[in-house]
């Protein structure tokens, strides 16, 4: 997909959409070339690739420099960029700064967490920014939080859950990730709203799914219980280095 046309009507027909996290050329050109929808270039870099615990230390450098590689690698793929814990918490102007400087990178879109912001996206949106938003649990918020937990578990957070995710429609955004939201609640989310849902953790009733790249092909060895890997890169990468090893200790090589 190279639109946000294409992904609105991709919901329409009913057509599932894919989204997979990359940060760097090698691994957006591998997305591009296996015919990914959409790469986000998420702040998840903090902790799948930086070596942070979390995403909050991730910051605007960190994000150009990751969307500049992405774009490098998949320059006919749509890609989101994430707005890192700071960017767009201080002021509207700053917000619009930073989201400007994502789509100079290469980024075709930005994505923020949560609803505090819906005037300023209206204004983004209005500016020619596209907006993706992301319910559910919030990383960013994770020191509040405490825990990674399924959210929209009873009635109430349902609701809640509901209306956030019409106000950030009305607000303008074209699609929404919903992250670790309970099935069923994902299900009522989808249906009544007209933009797209991609879920990560999120159940099978969403419009799209996402995971995270280091997950999915088996690079990380911990993963969420939602995720399915569908490689064991981790084991192979470090029998092939083991390889190595033993054939030049062992006059083998070269």
């Amino acid at each position: 997909m190279k639109s946000i046309r294409e992904i609105l009507k991709a919901k329409k027909n009913n057509n599932k959409i894919t989204m997979i996290t990359a940060y760097d050329e090698p691994s957006a050109e591998f997305a591009e070339i296996a015919g990914i929808d959409i790469i986000l270039v998420g702040d998840s870099i903090g902790n799948n690739v930086m070596g942070y615990s979390g995403t909050v230390e991730v910051n605007m450098d960190d994000m150009l420099r990751a969307v500049k590689m992405v774009k490098r690698g998949a320059p006919e793929t749509f890609i989101v960029g994430d707005l890192p814990m700071g960017s767009y918490q201080i002021s509207e102007e700053k917000t619009i700064e930073n989201s400007i400087a994502l789509l100079k990178a290469g980024a075709n879109a930005v994505k923020l967490e949560g609803t505090n912001n819906l005037e300023t996206i209206k204004k983004m949106v209005n500016y020619g920014i596209p907006v993706m938003g992301h319910i559910g649990l919030l990383p960013q918020s994770i020191n509040q939080l405490g825990a990674y937990r399924i959210q929209g578990r009873t009635e109430k957070k349902r609701q809640f859950l509901l209306s956030q995710g019409k106000m950030l429609e009305k607000s303008g955004v074209f699609s929404i990730v919903l992250e670790m939201v309970e099935e069923n609640t994902s299900k009522i989310i989808t249906e009544e709203l007209k933009i797209p849902t991609i879920g990560i953790g999120a159940g099978k009733y969403c419009d799209g799914q996402v995971l995270v790249w280091h997950d999915l092909l088996g690079i990380n060895k911990d993963v969420p219980k939602f995720v399915k890997k569908y490689e064991d890169l981790n084991s192979r990468i470090v029998l092939a280095l083991k390889n190595y090893i033993s054939d030049v200790k062992g006059e083998l090589f070269p």
